[in-house]
């Protein structure tokens, strides 16, 4: 008779700090797996306290108050072994870990190897790593563990020098050989089955890199591999789920959804996973659209605000974030303003009417021309004798953020700015104006993928008026005024921040690959000169493998440049 264990990959949304709210959700997937006959459920990294919390993990009270909710979890669980994510403290040394708890108590605990330091991960500023290997039974079949970039080598050349980490955890091995460490330690002990636990956040193309990633792993191991992943938004991340089981030749036998919390039951017969079910794939703007959806839900919920206000311009980046905060929260929780001023056209007027009545979302119109005329009168001495320029234009933008924060004070819903990326990038924004707000829904949206991102939408319900996405953009804060007055055109501007910004291309490989060495020289100067502006921008999501935020680090004052030849 062939050996069963039927595991439940419990794909949940966690909120960090909130210990009791989570463990009552692991405590729910178990009372649900058991009912569906499995033996064992398999939670994300770190989900008794939600990732990433940060700065939480140098306060050694948060780390009493995890044991403890986590010994009250244990007793709670019976008749279903359970494998939960949670940071431990022990000797005063601190530990990303994951625990086997059966029976009412904890059997076994185990360290993370590998501790991501770079991009949006800062884990080696909290955690020690760990350096052995933990396998426990269910039925017949041994289970390892390993935690997120556990899995993700190659680590580089290991070694077999006496005092070498890989020695410690009992591998054996030439020095040139090249694998990530914890997955053939965990062989090794024994495992037959390896189960990962993950926080691994969303950007485009990430789950193809996974994928690819495990596949590796299962070959090199001859391990069949169980990859379980957050899901749900948290600051400026968004953890998109999408779990899944391999077979011991990397084929996929099961795949969860994207963005949404589930329940995957994988059976193992004899230690091998049988065909599950499968989420279809889908394109790339229904992935973003989707995460920006979960971001923004998340953010205002988890956060207690109790809506969203959006700043309508008759635009495609207003239009688009709009869009985002109803199909995210529900149209009764969204509002609409439209702040006129004497260069707004009428087509901007029409337009922002028309998608309001399609969203059926609260639409006010403010005309700020009476605030502009008193501000010019209070600074008409001060202005005397100097033409109009980028003052007055900024004058308006900063006008319409007062208005916008003012009913946020008045209602407690937060403020959705509607900058992108390309903006954000290049400074062309208003620091207390179109800046003013709480949370930047499209801050990592290139220009060219707004479009394309409204094209998705409108391919689900025609919400946006066409004329918004063809006519040229532009702020219209003076006469007859587009974008490309002050920047190149958006598709060589997109192309130059990502092989700058995003790929880390030089200046001088972006020219010798074919580059305007002008535009080249313009937009980078650009980035650097408006990083004091980005750094007084709100957080927003991040859907690409470098935003600006957590993985961009550049120094205000900076007088280096990079040669342009």
């Amino acid at each position: 008779m062939a050996n069963i264990v039927r595991i439940a990959i419990a794909q949940i949304n966690c909120v960090v700090g909130d210990l009791a709210g989570n463990a009552a959700r692991i405590l729910r997937c178990c009372e649900e797996a058991r009912s569906a006959g499995a033996g064992l459920v398999l939670t994300p990294e770190l989900a008794l306290c939600g990732y990433p919390p940060e700065d939480l993990l140098l306060r050694d009270g948060f780390y009493r108050e995890c044991a403890n909710a986590l010994e009250r979890l244990a007793r709670e669980v019976s008749g279903i072994t359970l494998v939960i994510g949670h940071p431990h403290q022990d000797g005063g040394k601190r530990y990303n870990a994951a625990s086997v708890v059966r029976d009412g108590r904890i059997i076994g605990t185990y360290y993370k190897h590998t501790l991501p330091n770079y991009t949006v991960f800062d884990e080696a500023r909290y955690f020690e790593p760990g350096d052995s290997a933990y396998v426990f039974q269910v039925g017949e079949t041994r289970f390892g563990l390993n935690i997120c970039e556990d899995t993700w080598g190659p680590l580089g050349p290991l070694t077999t020098h006496p005092d070498d980490h890989n020695v410690r955890l009992g591998i054996n091995i030439c020095a040139d050989a090249w694998e990530a460490v914890a997955p053939r330690a965990a062989r090794e002990a024994g495992a037959e089955v390896l189960l990962v636990l993950n926080a691994s956040p969303y950007h485009m193309g990430k789950q193809a890199a996974r994928h690819d990633v495990m596949r590796e792993r299962a070959t090199e191991t001859g391990l069949a591999l169980v990859y379980a992943n957050l899901v749900g938004g948290q600051d400026e991340l968004v953890f998109d789920g999408g779990s899944f089981a391999l077979d011991r030749h990397g084929e996929k036998v099961c795949q969860l959804p994207l963005f949404e919390e589930a329940l995957g039951l994988v059976t193992f017969a004899d230690g091998e996973p049988q065909r599950g079910a499968f989420a279809e794939p889908e394109p790339v703007e229904a992935e973003v659209y989707k995460a920006l959806c979960l971001g923004v839900r998340d953010y205002v919920g988890k956060n207690r605000f109790p809506g969203a206000i959006v700043g309508l311009s008759g635009g495609v980046d207003s239009a688009l974030t709009l869009c985002i905060a109803c199909d995210a929260l529900g149209a009764e929780r969204v509002r609409a303003v439209m702040m006129p001023s004497q260069y707004t056209a009428q087509m901007s007027l029409d337009d922002s009417r028309e998608i309001a009545r399609n969203l059926r979302v609260r639409y006010d119109e403010i005309p700020i021309g009476p605030a502009f005329d008193a501000f010019l009168g209070l600074l008409a001495k001060q202005f005397a004798g100097r033409p109009a320029d980028a003052a007055e234009e900024n004058l308006q933008a900063r006008i319409r953020g007062t208005l916008l924060m003012a009913l946020s004070n008045k209602f407690g819903s937060i403020v959705l700015t509607t900058g992108n990326k390309s903006e954000m990038a290049v400074g062309y924004a208003t620091l207390y104006g179109d800046m003013a707000g709480g949370f930047a829904v499209i801050k990592d949206i290139l220009k060219t993928l707004v479009y394309r991102l409204c094209g998705y939408r409108n391919g689900i319900q025609r919400v946006i008026p066409e004329r918004v996405l063809t006519r040229a953009p532009s702020a219209e804060l003076r006469p007859n005024q587009t974008d490309q007055d002050s920047l190149p055109p958006y598709d060589v501007l997109d192309a130059i921040i990502s092989a700058y910004m995003e790929n880390d291309l030089s200046p001088a490989e972006m020219t010798a690959q074919g580059f305007d060495a002008e535009s080249v020289k313009r937009v980078v100067e650009m980035i650097h000169r408006s990083e004091y502006k980005r750094r007084q921008a709100p957080i927003g999501i991040r859907i690409t493998h470098r935003g600006f935020g957590k993985d961009w680090r550049y120094p205000i004052t900076s007088r280096y440049r990079e040669p342009y030849e």
